[in-house]
């Protein structure tokens, strides 16, 4: 079992930086990969980020590549998602969320067990 707790939205102007948290409690991390998605009013659930904890290895969605970098500390059970240059379209409900390491695309939010409750993500232009 992972237990996920995310911290750090808000609201930002279009530009700035915000820097999410998740908190993440179990005694098994090194064998889960995590991964941020976000939300948009009525939108699908969409891929933003992907860290292999064990490793630290990452990918990110094309869309926030270059703006967003998703990192871990392991002495703090922690996984950011340090996100610059923020845009209105980056406004979202962002969902920290982990499985057990597969070789699945972690792109596949249907391949992850453990979801947070989420954190407002909100940028005006």
């Amino acid at each position: 079992q992972v237990q996920l707790v995310e911290s750090g939205g808000g609201v930002v102007q279009a530009g700035e930086s915000l820097r999410l948290s998740c908190s993440a409690s179990g005694r098994t991390l090194r064998s889960h990969d995590f991964g941020w998605f976000r939300q948009a009013p009525g939108k699908e659930r969409e891929f933003v980020a992907v860290l292999r904890w064990n490793d630290g290895s990452t990918d990110h969605a094309d869309s926030v590549k270059g703006r967003f970098t998703i990192s871990r500390d392991t002495a703090k059970n922690t996984v950011y998602l340090q996100m610059n240059s923020l845009k209105p379209e980056d406004t979202a409900i962002y969902y920290c969320a982990a499985r057990l390491q597969s070789l699945r695309s972690g792109k596949d939010a249907r391949t992850y067990g453990f979801w947070g409750q989420g954190t407002q993500v909100t940028v005006s232009s």
